[in-house]
């Protein structure tokens, strides 16, 4: 079987590879082939890969190119975790957006929606491509937005494209294991919204909902990352656990200040952390994969750091490193039951189809699925309060306009994007993140 990765020379493709690496099983992925537009990039990954697989004697055969037509002929399966402008374009998302005093976070306010905006052209290019030279393939999109780029490819690629994230499965093992669960892979979670904006509403251990119990329990609420994140008493007064990325909308104000305050901003930490990993495996002598270990440990560490700030979290434990879940753990478990028709459950983005009754069908949303050859089913769910019922129709109405700027190249709904953001209080700071993003993206020149 084989599996073209986009965006293959990202720093996180050996977590996909050494997955890969782990599976034993027949119908495995035998050929990866990794497509990126930059060479330099994809020989650093590669020799990471190459040492990674030195003590596998049947590792997949690994093949690199920079021709997205090469990269799509004979696949089974596409996984694209492409980044649009690279880190220093997340920089620039955050800074243009921090200048007016709102959130540039890639995938949450301002900054997701400049992201969107420069990454809905390129996807759309990728979808025709697959559509033509691998119809039969299933894509997995990693790529953020995540929600707003499966949902834009789903217009081309119909369900045939899944999106996948880590924060759903993060959050559901955080909470079992709080709860003292044997298994905490094993509970089975409430869990509905859109990509960075759901609530984990129940959590079934041994078949029993034992969410009630931890809402009871303030220090139980207080002992993980998102009860740290938000506190129990918000978390005990919205009767729910909010994904982290809630964070951003929950507390706007404090986590803009903080972003303001840091020494570097998210992006831009990535960006200087990477130039130097890619910078050092220009030495043919460099260890690789011990190389980018160590820049991937000092990575996780300082995930949401800001935001830890603001909340005056403390530190990330050490269990909230290992139960991040892992993106990559999603996407083989999905290639798996599809591949080979194995049932399971899994928390992925896809469309609607009647789940939640507040949008249209083929509103992407993220909720649990059932997952076999013919691909990923929602399940049915009960409907959403209020309140998130606003957030949710709010961020999906602005990720609809952002589809249809991309679409039209108009700048007038750009505009509309921004300005229709929760988290962007004006109509004027939206027309100058417009001007300002067009100004500093080249990949934002067709707003007219």
């Amino acid at each position: 079987m084989k599996l073209t990765i986009l965006g293959g020379g990202g720093f996180r493709v050996p977590l996909v590879h050494g997955a890969l690496l782990e599976d034993r099983a027949e119908g495995r992925v035998t050929h990866v082939t990794l497509y990126d537009l930059d060479a330099g990039r994809l020989s650093a990954i590669a020799r990471v890969l190459a040492e990674q697989a030195a003590e596998y004697p049947d590792a997949p055969e690994v093949s690199v190119t920079t021709d997205l037509d090469e990269a799509l002929v004979g696949t089974d399966f596409v996984f694209s975790a492409i980044r649009v402008g690279g880190l220093e374009g997340r920089a620039a998302d955050e800074r243009v957006a921090l200048a007016q005093g709102v959130l540039g976070q890639e995938t949450v306010g301002a900054g997701g929606v400049a992201y969107g905006l420069r990454t809905l052209p390129v996807v759309d290019h990728i979808a025709q491509r697959v559509a033509v030279l691998a119809p039969d393939a299933w894509f997995i999109n990693f790529t953020n937005p995540a929600g707003l780029v499966t949902e834009a490819m789903a217009r081309r690629l119909g369900d045939r494209v899944i999106g996948i994230c880590d924060s759903p499965v993060g959050l559901g093992r955080r909470v079992a294991r709080a709860l003292g669960a044997p298994r905490p892979e094993e509970a089975v979670p409430d869990y509905v919204g859109l990509n960075h904006l759901g609530w984990l509403r129940g959590l079934r251990i041994g078949g029993r909902d034992e969410l009630p119990r931890l809402l009871a329990d303030r220090e139980l609420l207080g002992s993980f990352e998102e009860g740290k994140l938000f506190g129990p008493e918000w978390i005990q007064s919205l009767g729910a656990v909010p994904n982290e990325y809630l964070h951003y909308y929950y507390f706007n104000r404090e986590t803009v200040r903080a972003y303001q305050e840091a020494d570097l901003t998210r992006g831009a930490f990535l960006r200087d952390q990477q130039a130097r990993f890619y910078d050092r495996m220009r030495d043919p002598a460099a260890p690789a994969l011990r190389t980018w270990d160590t820049t991937r440990a000092e990575r996780e560490a300082t995930y949401m750091s800001e935001n830890r700030e603001a909340a005056g979290a403390g530190e990330r434990d050490e269990a909230s490193l290992t139960e991040s879940g892992g993106y990559e753990k999603v996407a083989l478990a999905l290639m798996r039951a599809i591949a080979r028709d194995e049932r399971t459950t899994l928390i992925l983005n896809v469309r609607n189809r009647g789940t939640l009754s507040v949008l249209d069908a083929d509103a992407v949303i993220e909720v649990p699925c059932l997952v076999d050859a013919g691909g990923a089913r929602p399940v049915a769910v009960s409907p959403l309060p209020a309140h998130a019922t606003g957030l949710v129709c709010s961020v999906k109405a602005v990720e609809r306009e952002a589809m249809a700027a991309a679409a039209s190249g108009s700048r007038a709904a750009a505009v509309k994007a921004f300005a229709l953001h929760p988290l962007v209080d004006s109509v004027g700071v939206a027309r100058r993140l417009v001007d300002e993003y067009r100004a500093v993206h080249p990949g934002l020149a067709y707003l007219t």
